[in-house]
């Protein structure tokens, strides 16, 4: 089994009519990810970031690419269930990032940060994390 890089999975998912080098590269990256891979979670929040801040899909529309990711049985997504408990949570309007590490911090006491949004936005989900906010 071999690990991927977010930019197979980025031209897997992504299907860039203005790019050349997403017509020549594509056909590998579908041929790569019908094979069994792992996909680190790091590659999970770098794909988000690439869809939402490069190819510039909405919350939403990042939210059933990553849903499919999760979807696919022959990929072992590292960590697959709190990644998914991120994505559930970018569907209730928190950054994919932050959900991230608010699940994959579930052993700890709780969060501290500055980012007062982020301690607001988690502060009206159920049984996450607590955030405090620090001046």
């Amino acid at each position: 089994m071999k690990a991927v890089d977010t930019n197979v999975l980025a031209r897997f998912f992504v299907n860039d009519p203005d790019d050349p080098e997403s017509a020549r590269q594509r056909p590998a990256a579908v041929e790569a990810l019908a094979k069994r891979c792992f996909i680190p979670v790091t590659v999970v929040l770098e794909l988000e970031w690439v869809l939402r801040g490069f190819y510039r899909l909405h919350p939403p529309d990042v939210g059933q690419v990553l849903h499919a990711l999760l979807g696919v049985e022959h990929w072992v997504v590292e960590d697959r269930a709190r990644v998914l408990q991120a994505v559930q949570m970018l569907a209730s309007g928190l950054d994919f990032a932050d959900a991230l590490h608010l699940v994959r911090s579930a052993h700890t006491s709780g969060m501290v940060t500055f980012d007062r949004r982020f301690a607001a936005r988690a502060a009206t989900l159920q049984g996450v994390l607590a955030v405090e906010c620090m001046a």
